[in-house]
Parts: C-alpha cells; structure tokens; sequence
C-alpha cells in the first residue's frame, strides 16, 4: 500500500499534461512526484531499472537510492509513465508502474535497452518458445487453451521493426491487437484471463521487461526474453560485458526471486486500470497490486481531495 502512493502521486502529477503534447514534461512531473513519495516506503531500496534513458527523458537514475533507510533492501524497478506519448497524445493504456524485488534478484541488463519477448498465461508455460516461429507458438497455445487459431488475439507494439512478425501473425491466421505504447500493460492482459489478449509479443524495452515479469510471477503466467541489442557497437559491450544474446531468459531469470510485488496506476484509462479523473473536489485513482508470494491481485480505487494536490 506504501508504494500504491508513489504510483497514485506519479500518476497524479502527469494528469495535467495529458493530451497537451508534452511527454517530457509529463514524465518530469511523474518522476518527481514517484521520488518524493518513494523516500517515505519503509524499505532500503536500490533502482537497478531506472527510467528515461532511452529518451534522455528524467530518470530515476540506476543506482538512486530511495526509501527511508529501514526495513528490508529491495531491488527496484521504476517506469514513472509507462506511455509518456500515450499521455502526451491523450490516449489509452498509459499507466505509473514499480516493481520491487529482494536485493541481487533483478537481472541487470547494463547498455542493453531492448528485448524480444513473449508473454502468456498459465496455458503458456512449457507450450510456448521464444526460439519457434511465431505460428507455432499461436497454435500450440491456442490448442492449450482450447481455442481456434482464428480466435486468437496477439499484442505487438505497432513499430516498423514488427512488420514481419505482425504478418506472420495474420498468416497464422490470428487477430493481432497493435498497440502504440505501453507493453507493459499488454503483456500483464496477455496474463490475465479476463481479458481478450492471448499472447503479448514482439521487440520492447528491458525496463518493461524486467517489471513485466514481476507482474507475471504474481499472475502464475511464463514470460521469456532475449536482449536485442541495437547495433554492433550494443552488441559488442553486451558480449564484453558477458551476456550471452542467445540466450532465452524466463521470468525467473529476469527475476531471481518468489517474492516480488507489481503497483501500478492508471494514467489514463486502459484494459489494466482507469485513468486519472477529477469528481467535483476530489481526484479519483484506479490502481491494481499484485504479490508473487501470496499470488494475489487487489484492485485500489481512491479518491483524493483536490486541495491536497494544489
């Protein structure tokens, strides 16, 4: 609940800037928000996935310390707005997210910012693989789950780098659902089984990743990555660093851990949560918090009194 009120502060903060065209200065206000509220948790946290390094946006920076000092130390991974241009183009799915973890669990992927992944529910686990066509895995996971193929709907950031691997879909005759931003959001509903999204997958940011697969563990669901480096310049600091790129990493590589917790907050309204909304004096928040350890979802709909916030 302590870290319900960093996301329901980020998320706060970034309200008034959305739809104005501005994600920088929206996720300024989210990260100052997340910071301020973070120094209060009872916890000795460390930022192992920082944020806005790819956009030389604001960060919470790899490394900051947050927290009060006491209690446990804790791995953390922040994204103040996971949709910065979602928020600034007034559209759906943008949300305030932070994933803790004990500390050493969280996979530290250093210079590489991006992952190929795939996400599923429970149906998924030892049914798909990252390293198979993509057709294979839709039909292997719509025969888990006792679908037809044609009723299969597939999350894919809409990028030009998916061209491909969105008319691979299509030809394996599934639906694809193309999403602008946020893949965070996409790969917790692929998890989710209230939701119409059976799959998540395609090429995002580790950041993502790395908080994606707290939430998975929560939801009991399989996720597996594999670091895609940008360039030959990534590619040569990631193998001197020691990754090895071939490698297909699950959730619980990403996450060396069965005790990690998953906060999120909409930013504006999505599948996941409802956004941000004003109601006469008060301002009305719609959170979700999910706890691997205990494998519980509880949803947080708050109202806070305007004049608080001025």
């Amino acid at each position: 609940m302590e870290l319900v009120r960093a996301t329901e502060a980020a998320a706060i903060r970034a309200a008034p800037w959305i739809g104005r065209g501005d994600k920088n200065a929206a996720d300024g206000a989210a990260v100052d928000a997340m910071r301020k509220f973070l120094h209060t948790v009872e916890f000795q946290g460390r930022v192992v996935i920082g944020e806005g390094e790819k956009d030389e946006a604001p960060m919470l920076f790899n490394g900051e310390v947050v927290g009060n000092g006491e209690g446990p130390e804790c791995d953390i991974a922040v994204d103040p707005i996971d949709g910065t241009s979602l928020t600034a183009a007034g559209r759906q799915n943008a949300l305030s997210v932070i994933a803790v973890a004990d500390r050493g669990s969280m996979y530290d992927p250093k210079d590489l910012f991006y992952m190929d992944k795939i996400v599923t529910g429970p149906e998924g686990i030892g049914v798909i693989d990252l390293a198979k066509p993509i057709g294979e895995n839709i039909r292997a996971l719509a025969k888990a789950k006792g679908k037809a193929v044609e009723d299969m709907v597939i999350a894919v950031l809409d990028r030009p780098r998916h061209e491909k691997l969105i008319a691979e879909i299509r030809e394996a005759g599934a639906g694809t659902r193309l999403m602008l931003d946020g893949d965070v959001a996409g790969g917790i509903n692929a998890a989710r089984s209230a939701t119409r999204i059976d799959m998540c997958t395609g090429i995002g940011g580790t950041p993502e990743g790395i908080i994606t697969a707290c939430a998975i563990k929560a939801l009991g669901g399989v996720m597996q990555g594999r670091m895609y480096p940008r360039n030959d310049e990534e590619r040569e600091k990631a193998i001197a660093a020691g990754h090895d790129l071939d490698r297909v990493l699950t959730q619980d590589d990403l996450v060396r851990t069965d005790n990690t917790y998953f906060v999120a907050t909409g930013v504006t309204d999505g599948g996941l949560c409802a956004g941000v909304r004003r109601e006469g004096k008060r301002i009305v928040t719609d959170s979700v918090v999910l706890r691997s350890h205990s494998g519980t979802v509880r949803r947080v709909q708050a109202e806070h009194l305007e004049a608080k916030w001025l």
